[in-house]
């Protein structure tokens, strides 16, 4: 179904508590939209089985990264209503786990966190047709995601460095960049790491964890990748901030911090509670902080835009917990609301909140002089060369699956509780690809706790254009049964028509809480 993008939010809002439903108006174009064409299911409920998902157009497979076997799957999709399961390949005599994949050219990277997630972990390589172990070359700690930089000279690492539950070990964040242009049995790896920023001052970056130096305390999550394959860009999601990397060196340039979005804006509101029994997306006082994790990188006129799913995110360890409630946090309400802070700490307003306890001080005092936000619940063109923000979506995704999805608004991926997450990060963003179909450069953002993909027409960077919501979940069904479809998207994979085995462009969404991958043909609405 194709949904105009509504407008004023207010509007949508006023509507939607009176009852009356909102028919969307058919554009002026024709949309895009996804129609799912088949599922590969595991059958393992909530425990990673379909996590990651990569595409070789020379063989027609996906490899999709199933956390719960310790294995990637290797899935036939030569005929795509009917994904189906080939081979895996065994993970555990290399690490752990396998936390992301990537493919180039008939090879499959695979990044594989250690025994212990706070030792260096590793890559491995694959031939995708043979499934034969080509080589394992050396990682950081936590390697959790993986690409392949676009002229396949490179293959790109990002490593979390989480610390351990008691925070008694911290390893540092870095990224690593391994040179395979020689040839993947002759890899060398080159560590981009954050040590030269350690005793620096980083206004906006938040540096916060328990002893932590900066090195330590930034978590490279996902990375993005000039079309020239010269300039890297990764999200540090628990910082706030963007990791600017020159690839033939393997130095990082810069720390970029994001800033706030500010909610209180009109078009940028939320629903703050799960306890107000009603759909209440307006403004409120609080400072968003962005904590994506998916970027993707595109070209515009030779100039390079960056897009981010804000999905938020936090650390909350045994040994160090930053989560809090509005409620429970020490806030100077003279500087946001001083005739209104009792009204805004009530449940049903802002008190349940998720926020912060590291942040948000401005006279230097140890109260809070800005609610902070926990994500976004948007997604975010940013300019790359300056990291200005082009544009961002404001409440747009509360409002699309509020009206699309009233009784199931702001579900969890585990359950179909109405406003269950609204207190929390709301739908949360996770995953964007992009790809080209139709003569427009299209953006698909998945939604990791309602579910579904958002379709933008991004052509136009400054001001892009909602296509369709879809969502391939059955909200009637038990969420621990196969009859309730698509739980928690994960990661997703846009197939160009030139790569696919239809000749028709498709995506592809691995659900990690459902355990499925489903592949999806993109098309224009009728």
């Amino acid at each position: 179904m194709y949904m105009k993008p509504f407008s004023p939010p207010a509007l949508l809002s006023f509507c939607l508590g009176l009852g009356i439903a909102l028919v969307p108006q058919p554009s002026a174009h024709a949309a895009v939209t996804i129609v799912p064409l088949g599922t590969y299911a595991t059958g393992v409920f909530d425990e990673g089985a379909q996590e990651i998902a990569a595409h070789d157009p020379g063989t027609q497979r996906l490899f999709v990264v199933n956390a719960n076997a310790s294995t990637v799957d290797v899935l036939d999709i030569s005929d795509p209503s009917s994904p189906t399961l080939i081979d895996t390949l065994d993970l555990t005599s290399v690490g752990n786990s396998a936390n992301s994949v990537a493919i180039y050219n008939g090879v499959a990277a695979v990044a594989v966190q250690a025994e212990e997630k706070t030792d260096p972990g590793s890559v491995a390589f694959f031939d995708t047709e043979t499934l034969d172990l080509l080589n394992v070359v050396p990682a950081g700690a936590l390697p959790d995601m993986v690409t392949f930089s676009p002229d396949g000279h490179y293959v790109l690492v990002a490593n979390e460095g989480e610390p351990d539950d008691d925070y008694a070990i911290d390893p540092e964040g870095s990224v690593s960049v391994i040179d395979v242009s020689a040839g993947i049995e002759n890899a060398t790896v080159s560590t981009a790491g954050f040590a030269a920023f350690n005793g620096q001052p980083l206004p906006g970056v938040r540096i916060f964890g328990p002893g932590a130096s900066v090195a330590q305390d930034l978590e490279p999550e996902y990375i993005a990748v000039s079309a020239d394959s010269a300039t890297a860009w990764v999200t540090l999601q628990e910082n706030n901030a963007l990791g600017v990397i020159d690839i033939a060196s393997a130095t990082v340039t810069a720390i970029v911090p994001l800033g706030y979005k500010d909610h209180s804006l009109p078009g940028n509101g939320l629903d703050a509670s799960n306890e107000d029994d009603a759909i209440n997306i307006v403004p409120w006082p609080v400072m968003g902080m962005y904590l994506p994790d998916a970027i993707v990188a595109y070209e515009v006129d030779g100039h390079t835009y960056l897009i981010t799913a804000n999905e938020g995110d936090t650390r909350d360890y045994d040994g160090f917990s930053e989560e809090t409630r509005v409620a429970d946090a020490k806030i100077d309400w003279q500087f946001i609301r001083p005739d209104e802070w009792k009204k805004l700490l009530k449940e049903e307003n802002l008190g349940r909140l998720l926020t912060t306890t590291a942040g948000g001080t401005i006279d230097g005092d140890k109260r809070k002089d800005m609610v902070l936000g926990v994500g976004a619940r948007s997604f975010t063109i940013w300019d790359a060369a300056t990291g200005a923000v082009v544009h961002d979506s404001g409440d747009e995704i509360e409002q699309v699956t509020a009206a699309t999805h009233p009784d199931h608004f702001n579900a969890s991926n585990t359950s179909n509780s109405f406003d269950n997450r609204s207190d929390d990060k709301g739908p949360e963003p996770e995953g964007v690809t992009i790809g080209e179909a139709f003569g427009i450069t299209l953006a698909f953002i998945g939604l990791e706790r309602m579910g579904g993909v958002m379709i933008y027409d991004v052509s136009n960077p400054g001001a892009p254009v909602l296509q369709d919501y879809v969502n391939n979940r059955n909200f009637d069904a038990d969420p621990e049964t196969p009859e309730a479809g698509d739980l928690g998207p994960e990661g997703l994979v846009f197939i160009s028509a030139s790569d696919s085995p239809i000749g028709e462009p498709l995506l592809v969404v691995a659900n990690e809480i459902s355990g499925t991958t489903t592949v999806y043909q993109v098309k224009q609405a009728e």
